[in-house]
């Protein structure tokens, strides 16, 4: 399942960080590392962007970006 298909409430641990290149790398940079824990708290009315809760931070990313990171384990947190 990809980090844009959980609702918020939920979350789970990522496996998988996809993209190429910058974005791979700023996912990356941004703590999006395989193995981290990761909550979606909040959707925007429109579906985008999203708000994570992952080591102790906020992080607001766009959907597309979210549909690249694979997480398993998806409970409600």
């Amino acid at each position: 399942m990809t980090l844009d298909q959980v609702q918020p409430g939920y979350g789970g641990i990522i496996t998988a960080v996809g993209g190429e290149g910058v974005l791979r790398r700023r996912l990356l940079d941004m703590g999006l590392t395989p193995k981290t824990r990761v909550q979606v708290r909040k959707v925007a009315p429109m579906g985008d962007p999203i708000e994570l809760f992952l080591r102790s931070y906020a992080l607001t990313i766009r959907q597309e970006e979210a549909a690249k990171i694979q997480v398993q384990e998806v409970q409600k947190l």
